[in-house]
């Protein structure tokens, strides 16, 4: 089974991967206008479409006035289908600050569900862990920043970055892990208990999770 991607109504600037013959496409309201810039069809359009303005042919249409976003909408739609990886555009570099913060809580409820979400954004990469270690090659550069994600982190380990870390505890009211930097070296970063959320520069792509 390929990718979930989701196309957002925020700001977009290009793909991470071609899009695969069994990648399934959700357009999330105004994501709709991003596929149709790379040219690409959906498999499912839904939303209440206040972004997009008008309603698209065959969408799924929920009204405004719901709990879910409409990524998180399309994130449960696609774990419905059995997909595991989700890459999610347009939820990174948007204008309202608020959906930002909620698609980093949204990548938090796929890893507690068994599945790993990134936000994809112009500059950034972003993800969540738990339990388990992402790794870069020696040729990652730029920054990494790594957030606690709930009360707190617990058998952090940071080796290979310029600021390392042994067996550390990192909470949600201190950012203890902002504005690390890769140094050239092969790098990872571990979580014994709890989530990490991690952020890096965009130009390096995704690491090894394990």
């Amino acid at each position: 089974m390929g990718r979930c991607v989701i196309f957002g109504a925020a700001e977009f600037d290009s793909l991470l991967f071609p899009i695969a013959e069994d990648d399934c496409l959700i357009a999330a309201d105004g994501g709709v206008r991003h596929l149709k810039t790379i040219g690409a069809q959906a498999d499912l359009v839904l939303g209440d479409f206040d972004s997009l303005g008008y309603v698209p042919e065959g969408a799924a249409v929920f009204p405004v006035k719901k709990d879910d976003t409409d990524v998180m909408l399309a994130l449960r739609e696609g774990l419905k289908l059995g997909h595991r990886e989700f890459l999610i555009y347009g939820g990174l570099d948007g204008k309202r600050l608020d959906h930002t913060v909620a698609n980093f809580q949204a990548l938090h409820f796929l890893r507690s569900r068994g599945a790993r979400g990134y936000l994809v954004g112009k500059d950034y990469l972003v993800t969540v862990i738990s339990e388990e270690t992402a790794s870069f090659p020696a040729t990652a550069d730029g920054v990494i920043s790594l957030f606690c994600m709930g009360k707190e982190a617990t058998g952090v380990g940071i080796e290979g970055l310029q600021y390392e870390l042994e067996n550390g505890t990192l909470n949600w009211d201190f950012p203890l892990g902002v504005s690390n930097h890769f140094i050239g070296k092969p790098s990872k970063i571990t979580v014994g208990s709890g989530m990490l959320l991690l952020m890096w520069d965009a130009k390096n792509g995704l690491p090894a999770v394990y």
